[in-house]
């Protein structure tokens, strides 16, 4: 390409990159950052709407909805659970574990306990000093 070929491209190239610059307006903040929060509360109503019709559709309908339900559970290592299960008039105590499930024993229904039940018959604050007195004692 010659010189003179390249100075007369320069100059038709010069204005439009110059005129391209000058329309280019600078982002504005409030804009941008009210399309962002608009954005954000969208996938989060997204989010909870699709956890609310995923819970609606697990649960199970009919009279099968009260045949069955948890009754307690606890944690006995890392991946293993004993858990309480109501059927019917009776409770089934399982052991649950990653591969297995465990019929541990079948009891018949009971009630179950209040939390003031659990604490020795009273409350919590009459436990604590049962507790505080008995260490006191030794």
């Amino acid at each position: 390409m010659s010189p003179r070929l390249f100075s007369l491209a320069l100059l038709f190239v010069a204005p439009c990159t110059l005129a391209a610059e000058s329309t280019a307006t600078p982002p504005d903040l409030g804009a941008s950052a009210l399309q962002m929060m608009l954005g954000l509360i969208v996938v989060l109503g997204l989010l909870l709407g699709t956890l609310w019709l995923l819970k609606r559709i697990s649960q199970p309908n009919g009279p099968v909805a009260g045949l069955m339900r948890v009754v307690a559970g606890v944690s006995v290592g890392p991946r293993e659970r004993v858990v309480i299960l109501e059927l019917g008039n009776s409770w089934l105590v399982l052991g649950v574990s990653p591969g297995q499930v465990s019929t541990l024993a079948e009891i018949p229904r009971q009630e179950v306990p209040t939390s003031s039940q659990t604490l020795a018959g009273g409350d919590f604050s009459s436990w604590l000093k049962r507790v505080v007195q008995q260490r006191g004692k030794n």
